[in-house]
């Protein structure tokens, strides 16, 4: 297929029904498939988004599809209050992708639907924890965090949020988190008492421009959490499941966490699925009754997350990651070298590019990048970060960096 420009659609005349809590892009898509999406008006794009990692595998992929038609055709919803014959098999395997990155021998999984139920779920379970099994006292529980954060929209994540776009306006917050420097383990250290019943961090930090840390910080977390007593909550949204290279971006530093949230790639870009992984001793103080979700664990969900799990368990997508990744970053470093951009920085196939913001801002390259048969997203200002699917071509992947060098001339 071949990237096409044109006129895109614009704002309507009339006043849209639809709440104003997003600016997309002006271009309003009808169809995808692989790393290609075409709009309404016939143009073709390179999707270099990927749906913030939930299309790690790109658009309608086969065996995901037709997972999905296969269980349209049987049953979509029985609700917790029965079982169905995908969700321990679904657990199962789940369980087994985790486990060798995962702190425990046998990993349980609390299945959920989006990235933010699988983090309010690890707190929930972290604080109950720490008060059956700790022994914090009731209601003084807390959990440290990271400046820079991004796990979510509800109003307990945005209350640790150090974004004021996120937070502004939103309170009163919800009390018992402390929030420390990214990558410093000294400061984290300290924030630690006899209230402390968790960190929670992203391993990579998407959201604030595929920031990655040294690579002595998370292994220096991990031995603080043992020192202390405490979890270590890795926030695998948008880092696990191939992203990095590896299944999950845990294991770049040999670091396995206590609980891991899962989301976006584990729906395969066709239904909304999350989790919550991790040790049976801590997810065990959930008894019948105290958490649920209508749709956590459906068998529409099972299905697709089955079939995401057995395309990562031959370690194909991750090793596709590490290779094109690294040609990513080699032609992102070249760029960098003439000037084209300020710097670059990643992991796998996902990156970072800050641009001089005297120059143009994130939103004006992605609009050039519109304009020139690419989709991408920017954050923080001058930033943008690619996230193109695992599956895209090499060929597809180099069309999209030559259009970008030419938006930032």
């Amino acid at each position: 297929m071949t990237a096409t420009a044109g006129p895109h659609v614009g704002a309507d005349a009339r006043r849209s029904r639809l709440a104003s809590n997003y600016a997309p892009l002006p271009v309003s898509l009808t169809w995808a498939s692989g790393a290609w999406a075409r709009d309404v008006h016939g143009h073709a794009y390179i999707d270099m988004l990927a749906g913030y990692s939930s299309l790690n595998f790109g658009h309608r992929h086969p065996a995901l599809v037709a997972a999905a038609h296969d269980q349209l055709d049987r049953l979509t919803l029985s609700s917790r209050a029965f079982g169905h014959d995908l969700l321990e098999p679904f657990a199962d395997a789940l369980a087994r992708l985790a486990a060798p990155a995962m702190r425990g021998d046998e990993p349980l999984v609390l299945p959920m639907n989006t990235g933010a139920e699988a983090v309010e779920t690890a707190i929930k379970a972290a604080r109950k924890w720490g008060y059956d099994v700790r022994g914090v006292t009731p209601e003084r529980a807390t959990i440290i965090v990271a400046d820079g954060n991004f796990h979510g929209r509800t109003t307990t994540i945005v209350s640790f949020s150090t974004d004021p776009q996120a937070r502004d306006g939103f309170g009163p917050f919800t009390p018992g988190f402390r929030v420390v420097p990214y990558a410093d383990a000294e400061a984290l250290a300290a924030a630690i008492d006899e209230t402390t019943v968790a960190v929670l961090l992203e391993p990579v930090q998407g959201e604030q421009g595929v920031v990655v840390p040294p690579a002595d910080y998370l292994p220096a977390v991990r031995a603080i959490c043992d020192d202390t007593g405490v979890l270590l909550i890795a926030d695998e949204i948008q880092s696990g499941l191939g992203r990095t290279g590896t299944t999950f971006a845990c294991e770049l530093w040999d670091v396995q966490p206590d609980l891991m949230t899962l989301g976006k790639a584990l729906g395969g870009g066709i239904v909304p699925v999350s989790a919550v992984v991790g040790r049976e001793d801590v997810l065990d103080v959930l008894a019948p009754g105290t958490h649920g979700s209508t749709f956590g664990g459906n068998p529409l969900a099972c299905a697709v997350g089955l079939a995401v799990v057995e395309l990562l368990s031959t370690g194909t997508m991750q090793a596709r990651a590490r290779t094109l990744g690294a040609h990513m970053h080699a032609r992102l470093a070249t760029m960098a070298s003439a000037g084209l951009i300020e710097r670059s920085r990643g992991v796998g196939l996902w990156a970072g590019i800050d641009v001089d913001p005297a120059h143009l801002t994130g939103r004006e390259l992605c609009e050039r990048l519109l304009e020139r048969g690419v989709l991408a997203k920017d954050t923080h200002g001058s930033t943008i970060r690619p996230a193109p699917p695992i599956t895209i071509d090499e060929q597809d992947l180099d069309l999209a960096l030559d259009r970008l060098g030419q938006a930032l001339c």
